[in-house]
């Protein structure tokens, strides 16, 4: 039996690492699983920008320039509704509109989010697995000083501009992790799950705030490993650096290691940031130092392989 992966991502970095194990893993030995706590509903219509982004990036037709929607993208959906006097914060492409469209007769039949994400997946000939961390509502919610807004509101609409006093999770109380992702998490050939290069704060803590799931990582046997978003105190991509701040962390990598102390057993950071190693290891985990910014295909399957073999060491450590 093959040794399989789990691989817990947000958009657009996790999305790269995702497409590298892809295409090292065969389609039965990796599921990834997508943050939905950025999720919403616009013009009626379920939006789920991380899981998107990691199914666009899988079947080669993610827009690499806007590092969001669809390649060769038009816009005419938009341009007709400003017209209108209608909302245009938020861009939907008319080919990503098409998704959200079938997403919404999905759940007119009686889908659930896993079976809808399966269902596009396929039509867009992705093999591996892509999975929703829950198929119920989960929120993030930006506490800011002049009030609370949802994700998308602080992050698109009003470009991170608000300096924000909290991040809070609704609903992940109760949500139920998604089937899929329990059964991986349960398998017996499970080899490792590693956490891709995403905020830690908005795109993996949703993932993590399910009921169970820190335990969970806690007290398998496969080993954990993260892969740190924050190179030399910049975020490769994404407000992260200016949250971490903000809610007043250093952003280093050291303040990423001292996140996930007590949950992964080995950090992946890039070379620039070889000199945090010694901190790292005294936080009680193993260090991997390599380069993690993905600028090619080739970055992202040799930083999948160095993921992945760094998690088979631990195996035996």
């Amino acid at each position: 039996m093959s040794d399989h992966f789990i691989a817990l991502s947000g958009g657009v970095g996790g999305a790269k690492l995702a497409l590298g194990l892809a295409r090292v893993l065969a389609p039965g030995d990796l599921t990834i699983v997508a943050n939905t706590g950025d999720d919403f509903t616009h013009f009626e219509l379920h939006i789920a920008p991380d899981l998107d982004t990691v199914m666009y990036t899988l079947a080669g037709v993610s827009n690499t320039e806007t590092g969001w929607g669809r390649a060769g993208e038009t816009w005419n959906f938009m341009a007709a509704l400003g017209e209108l006097g209608g909302e245009t914060w938020f861009n939907l492409g008319d080919k990503d509109l098409a998704t959200h469209i079938e997403r919404a007769q999905g759940f007119r039949r009686g889908q659930s989010l896993s079976q809808v994400t399966a269902a596009i997946s396929k039509a867009l000939g992705i093999e591996h697995a892509v999975v929703p961390m829950s198929d119920d509502p989960v929120r993030t919610i930006i506490a800011t000083a002049d009030g609370d807004l949802a994700f998308q509101h602080y992050f698109v609409r009003d470009r991170c501009e608000p300096r924000i006093t909290a991040i809070r999770f609704d609903g992940a109380e109760t949500a139920r992790p998604a089937p899929a992702f329990l059964q991986a998490l349960e398998s017996a050939n499970l080899a490792g799950v590693i956490i891709c290069p995403s905020n830690p704060y908005v795109s993996v803590d949703p993932i993590l705030a399910l009921p169970g799931i820190r335990e969970t990582l806690r007290n398998i046997a496969a080993p954990v490993v993260a892969v740190s978003p924050i190179v030399k105190g910049m975020a490769i991509k994404g407000p992260a650096a200016k949250m971490m701040v903000e809610l007043g962390m250093e952003s280093n990598v050291e303040t990423v290691a001292r996140h996930y102390q007590g949950l992964v057993d080995g950090l992946v950071i890039d070379a620039e940031d070889a000199d945090a190693g010694a901190v790292v290891e005294s936080l009680g985990m193993r260090v991997l130092v390599t380069n993690t910014i993905m600028k090619t295909l080739e970055d992202r399957t040799d930083l999948a392989r160095a993921c992945m073999d760094f998690s088979k060491q631990l195996w035996t450590q």
